[in-house]
Formats: structure tokens, C-alpha cells, sequence
């Protein structure tokens, strides 16, 4: 996995222009490919669509391609890593420029990213890391600290304990992320550090299990939840959609969210913001998805062979229930 620290690599190799041009053919969009008209083509394979952040991210990464003037090719995984791979392996047959994507999960891209090095098409990956033999196979991650941010969950989770009043021991139910994606591990992993080194007295995971990221599986596996442990003190849910779903599965319950159960999510997403507001989410830990520009800028860079730090993170904050109101105006996904 991708050793989280900043430190300066030179970029990989960047395909020849003319041999591109030679073996361009059209996409599925219809676009033709090899850079013949100048503009930079960029292969862009995004996870999916299942959540309100992954749409902030496509439209993020859409309009900021439009607006450096590149020719994106884009394709939707729909969470699964067998088009991903697919997909990546059709830019490299296209002989596009760069090749960027958000992993499905960790492992398993040895293989694809070796015949992009053959290529000498470079990748980036955006929001989530990998676990690779080779580290040269990639160029940078353009994303956040998912460890960090369950750091960050626990931190905020103190506050928001101390807030409602609630002394003594906690039951936390965590609903994850989809199993082997690197936010669902990083994140799980991240809030466990705080609290077993600060709160193994008093805290306790007494149920945890995906909701895969989708607000269907966040009411279901919370619903599920609810049955088996009706006294759940606190919800620690991977992102607000799951948060959003479960609370469903709360009020359904006969519990008010935000009050009978205190909850925290990740993310940062307008509707989780909306159900902040209302009391219904205690917290949010903001992951943002607006990678777009900065994703341009590296991908401009990697063209041109120049350096780029190995990891680019990106800038984010954390909402207390009372901050809602004033900060929903601001959001922008």
C-alpha cells in the first residue's frame, strides 16, 4: 500500500506522441484518441455512483478536464473491479496520454498497472490507494487521509460524548465501507488507534459490518443492527450515505438519531449536512471529493515529465452539529 508520506518522485515515462497518434482508434464515446489534436487524453475509470460523494467527484473531475481543455475518456466501474480493470486496459489499447482511477479495492492491479509500464503510460490514482509490488507502477495519489480520518472520527466523537452528557462505558456500532476498498480499512483502522490507546476502558465496537457505502445497505445493516444490539449508544458510519440510510433504520426503530443514538459519519456531503442540521447526525468528518482541479494540474505535470510530490493531499475539515446550519449554505457537493 502506499507508504503515506510526502516525498518527491520522478514521474514514469510518458508515451511517444507520434507512436500514439499511429495507433489511434475511437472509444466509446466516439472520440479518437493519441493526443493527434494536441489536447492532452486522459483515461479516467471512477469506482462508480454510489454515493452522493462519488457524484460530486465525477462532476469534479468532468468539468475540471473541460476546463483544462483535455479529452477525458471516462468509464463507470460500477463497483466493480473487473470493469475497472477492463476499462484501464482499453486507455492502455487507446494509447491515451495518462491514465487516472479510484481503485475499486486494494489489491489485484499488479497485473493491468505492469502493461501500462510496458506502455510507458503513466497513472495517477485519485482518491484511494493501493497495494502494489511495485511502487514505480504509479506515479502519485491525488486524495486524503482515510487513517487520519478515523482519527479524526474518534477525536470529534469525544466531543461530541462530552456535549450530550454521556459518561461511562459506550457501545459503538460501525457500519464500514465496501469490503477491501482503502477508505473502508484506512478509516476502521484510524479510529481503533484512538481508542484503544485512549479509550479502552470505556469504548467498545460491539457490532461492525459494510454497508458497501450505499444508503440501502447503511438502513439494512442498521436495521440488522438495532436487532441484535438494541442498546447501541453511538453509530460510526464510514460515510454520510450509510449514516443517511441508518438512520432511517433508527426512526423506523422508534429511536430518535442524533439523541438515542449519537452518530458520526465521513464525508461532508450536502445531505449529510441537511440531516446535521436536523439534529439527526452528531458530527461530520469532511473527506473531500472535489479532486478535479488538482487532479489536472498532476496530470499536466506527469505529461511533461515533471516531478510531482508521491502524495497530494487534499484539504478538509471537521463539523460539529452546531457549525450545520451556518456551513450548509457553503456546500458545494
Amino acid at each position: 500500500m502506499l507508504n503515506r508520506r510526502n516525498f518527491l518522485t520522478a514521474a514514469v515515462g510518458v508515451a511517444a506522441a507520434t507512436g500514439l497518434a499511429a495507433c489511434a482508434k475511437k472509444d466509446d464515446d466516439g472520440g479518437s484518441t493519441g493526443g493527434g489534436d494536441g489536447k492532452i487524453v486522459l483515461g479516467f475509470s471512477q469506482v462508480g455512483s454510489e454515493s452522493g460523494w462519488r457524484s460530486a467527484n465525477t462532476d469534479s473531475v468532468k468539468e475540471a478536464a473541460k476546463e483544462a481543455g483535455y479529452n477525458l475518456k471516462f468509464s463507470d466501474a460500477q463497483q466493480k473491479q473487473e470493469n475497472q480493470i477492463s476499462a484501464i486496459r482499453n486507455y492502455i489499447t487507446q494509447g491515451v496520454d495518462v491514465i487516472a482511477f479510484s481503485p475499486v479495492v486494494v489489491t489485484g492491479w499488479d497485473a493491468v498497472l505492469k502493461e501500462a509500464k510496458a506502455k510507458k503510460i503513466p497513472v495517477v490514482l485519485t482518491d484511494r490507494s493501493v497495494e502494489t509490488s511495485d511502487e514505480s507502477l504509479y506515479v502519485t495519489l491525488v486524495g486524503s487521509d482515510f487513517t487520519d480520518e478515523g482519527r479524526r472520527a474518534a477525536k470529534i466523537l469525544e466531543k461530541v460524548l462530552e456535549k450530550a452528557g454521556k459518561k461511562g462505558p459506550v457501545k459503538i456500532a460501525q457500519l464500514e465501507g465496501t469490503t477491501g476498498a482503502a477508505p473502508a480499512i484506512e478509516r476502521a483502522k484510524g479510529f481503533k488507534e484512538v481508542m484503544d490507546a485512549e479509550h479502552a476502558d470505556d469504548w467498545k465496537i460491539v457490532v461492525s459490518q459494510t454497508g458497501d457505502f450505499t444508503r440501502a445497505g447503511g438502513k439494512q445493516v442498521m436495521a440488522a443492527f438495532l436487532q441484535s444490539n438494541p442498546d447501541i449508544d453511538v453509530l460510526f458510519a464510514h460515510n454520510d450515505d450509510m449514516g443517511i440510510g441508518a438512520i432511517q433504520a433508527i426512526e423506523a426503530a422508534g429511536k430518535k438519531p442524533g439523541k438515542d443514538i449519537l452518530i458520526v459519519t465521513v464525508d461532508g456531503v450536502k445531505d449529510g449536512f441537511i440531516a446535521m442540521s436536523e439534529g439527526k447526525i452528531n458530527a461530520i468528518v469532511e473527506c473531500n471529493p472535489l479532486l478535479g482541479p488538482q487532479l489536472m494540474e498532476v496530470v499536466k505535470k506527469v505529461k511533461n515529465g515533471e516531478k510531482v510530490d508521491r502524495w497530494i493531499k487534499t484539504k478538509e475539515g471537521d463539523f460539529m452539529q452546531d457549525q450545520a446550519k451556518a456551513a450548509l449554505p457553503t456546500r458545494k457537493y
